[in-house]
């Protein structure tokens, strides 16, 4: 894919020589610039939609220095700079990063052609084409499961040649984790979000010049020079998600977590996930990873749905192995066996979680369909 209009309108944003942009990627996979204009806020180089999984998608501003502190602390953080895989959307911060941390770097990076989407085949032959020793690649948890699901000899050499894999987005199983690590591959696990250019903590500890603390209420809070300007276009929310303290910046995010004695930060899922079913409180979180474990689950999303009986209901959107119409209705019908009082009181099984261009599930999507099936009961 021809990479260089995106590259050349960043760089020229990096330098002062042009105008924000926002990156997109068209049907047919290449790329889209457009420039944009960020009034208000200095030294903008490029605007990032946040994936809008949840709600309308938020307009996060990012600044040359927010974008060279993450560029460098990327670079210590996996010891070197190298040649970079472009294996996402450019829309999405991960996407967009790939290419800012080439420019940097001063090295090329290569785009895998997505036009007809995320698939083994084309990720190992755009891998084959890396000529750099050094090697990156940025990949959701439902690329990866992809690439290790029945891989084929030359999928697996490829991704045994990467330096790092940084995988976020999306929590990953402890299987797929260690499914990876067996095979040989060095994942990195990710946190962060478009307001914080991307992944700044790593298998929970934070990249050199990102501070993590956590809130009286559980919030996690992300600090250093990576944290965006703001909103484009709405100051309400920029004064409501950004904060200063004592000459630091801060971005407090919408996730519930904990730090443990050796400043370890573990992510326990979303401060808006606690359902309150019957008058008890369920963490949405928990019945995932509970649903998870289980044998022949590859993927799951848990939320609460209205229901005129308990208030909210817990409701499970589930991905089985065995996506016949049997295997489907079986595990549905078996899902109080398996999970006793955790057990979600409705459940769509399918052959794999709805997601969004960018690899995330798509909370929307599958909460709307499993409020539909409940029905309000």
């Amino acid at each position: 894919m021809n990479i260089e209009p995106a590259l050349k309108a960043l760089a020229a944003a990096l330098h002062g020589e042009g105008p924000a942009v926002e990156l997109s990627t068209a049907p047919d996979g290449s790329f889209l610039v457009s420039p944009v204009q960020t009034p208000g806020f200095d030294d903008a180089v490029v605007v990032v939609r946040t994936s809008g999984s949840t709600g309308t998608p938020k307009a996060a501003v990012l600044t040359v220095e927010a974008l060279a502190a993450s560029s460098m602390a990327t670079a210590l953080a996996l010891k070197g700079e190298g040649q970079w895989l472009l294996a996402l959307p450019v829309q999405y911060v991960a996407g967009l990063q790939v290419l800012v941390r080439s420019l940097f770097a001063g090295t090329r990076p290569w785009a895998m052609d997505l036009s007809a989407g995320f698939n083994p085949e084309a990720f190992t032959a755009a891998a084959l084409e890396l000529t750099d020793r050094i090697r990156f690649t940025s990949l959701v948890p439902t690329q990866l499961q992809r690439l290790l699901d029945s891989p084929a000899p030359e999928t697996l050499a490829v991704l045994r040649r990467f330096n790092s894999i940084l995988l976020g987005g999306a929590p990953a199983s402890a299987e797929l984790l260690h499914t990876a690590r067996d095979a040989g591959l060095r994942v990195v696990t990710t946190y962060g979000s478009a307001e914080t250019c991307g992944g700044c903590v790593y298998d929970g500890v934070p990249i050199e010049g990102v501070e993590v603390k956590v809130s009286e209420t559980g919030r996690i809070l992300l600090g250093g020079d990576i944290v965006a300007a703001g909103y484009l276009d709405d100051p309400d929310l920029t004064a409501d998600a950004f904060i200063e303290e004592d000459g630091l910046r801060w971005f407090r995010t919408n996730d519930l977590g904990s730090i443990d004695a050796e400043g370890i930060l573990t992510v326990l899922g979303r401060a808006d996930d606690v359902v309150i079913t019957g008058g008890v409180k369920v963490s949405a979180a928990h019945v995932q990873s509970e649903l998870e474990k289980l044998d022949g689950v590859t993927a799951a999303f848990v939320t609460g749905v209205p229901s005129a009986e308990w208030g909210q209901a817990v409701a499970a959107y589930v991905a089985v192995a065995d996506s016949t119409p049997a295997g489907i209705s079986g595990f549905t019908a078996r899902r109080q066996d398996l999970l006793g009082p955790l057990a979600p009181k409705t459940v769509l099984a399918a052959p794999e979680l709805i997601l969004l261009p960018n690899g995330k599930p798509d909370r929307l999507a599958m909460t709307e369909l499993l409020n539909q099936l409940h029905q309000g009961k």
